[in-house]
């Protein structure tokens, strides 16, 4: 079994993946020592683990996690992949964003691929058919929006996603707010899809995070919705690394 960490802006997610399934998962503001005991103690067969952070090293907690597991992969820019990186700075990718790319090529391999993670910020990235992660963007995530037009303003109040329908054009302040950061952000994606879509008709597409079901109501494509997609590629890591070390 393998212990997959994967500490975000936001959250540490922690799960316990079997085979392929994750069969345990937790989600906390920090990784604490207590929560992997209570895991591993569950699931005692685990003897490998990953973790990747977009937070400063912890040496501490890592060397704990290697005492419990034996082995541990700290998930970095010169950690094997199943992918080729065509990025010109792989030093500064996020781990999360490579991460991300091979579970979806995981799931659709051989595919052109185009994945959004919608997080605290919004990350687009692209797979090709051959397998070569591409790069791609990073914008403002909803809430930041939200809030940068509360706090940059003397007068905009503090808006969040609306329950219900979203209209094109607000008529009032707040709907006006909501309307320009959601159908904004539709736009944005549906830009990126047309473009791209267009050389690349067999184009799959992928949402993750925490806003990835709001949009994907509002776009009407087929889209793989998966909120598991950064902790399923790092376990394929995992996994690819010890077929290579085996």
């Amino acid at each position: 079994m393998n212990l997959v960490i994967d500490i975000g802006n936001t959250f540490a997610k922690v799960a316990i993946v079997d085979r392929g399934e994750i069969v345990a998962r937790e989600t906390q503001p920090q990784l604490e020592r207590d929560l992997l005991l209570r895991l591993l103690e569950r699931h005692p067969e685990t003897d490998r683990a990953i973790l990747s952070t977009t937070r400063l090293a912890d040496s501490a907690t890592e060397a704990f996690i290697e005492r419990q597991v034996g082995r541990l992969i700290r998930f970095g820019a010169q950690t094997p992949v199943p992918l080729r990186n065509g990025y010109a700075t792989p030093e500064t990718l996020g781990a999360d964003r490579m991460a991300a790319a091979v579970g979806a090529w995981g799931r659709a391999p051989g595919r052109e691929l185009l994945i959004f993670d919608f997080g605290s910020a919004i990350t687009i990235d692209r797979v090709s058919a051959a397998g070569e992660y591409l790069g791609g963007n990073i914008s403002p995530g909803m809430t930041m929006r939200f809030e940068a037009l509360h706090r940059l303003t003397d007068r905009l109040p503090l808006c969040g996603a609306p329950a219900g329908e979203t209209t094109l054009t607000g008529r009032t302040t707040r709907q006006a707010i909501e309307s320009g950061v959601v159908v904004g952000i539709v736009h944005e994606i549906e830009g990126y899809i047309d473009r791209i879509g267009a050389q690349n008709p067999d184009l799959a597409l992928f949402f993750a995070g925490r806003d990835a079901n709001f949009f994907a109501d509002k776009v009407k494509k087929p889209i793989f919705v998966t909120h598991d997609l950064v902790i399923e590629g790092l376990n394929r890591i995992l996994e690819y690394n010890a077929q290579l070390n085996s």
